[in-house]
């Protein structure tokens, strides 16, 4: 049995309730690169186990 969470995407709403940030904001990082992400069409997806890994590395490097 695999982990759904694992795999699934979150849109530009989704991830701005998960990372408590305004949607304006995401969409910014996104074009900028600076949160992991990809377009497909028109549209932003981002994978969670991506997000969460990035988070974690935003984390690490902070406290050293």
């Amino acid at each position: 049995m695999t982990d759904k969470s694992k795999f699934s995407l979150m849109t530009i709403d989704e991830l701005a309730k998960y990372l408590r940030m305004k949607k304006v904001t995401i969409y910014k990082h996104a074009q900028e690169g600076k949160v992991p992400g990809f377009k497909v069409g028109s549209a932003w997806r981002f994978k969670k186990s991506t997000i969460d890994k990035w988070i974690a590395g935003k984390e690490n490097s902070n406290n050293r």
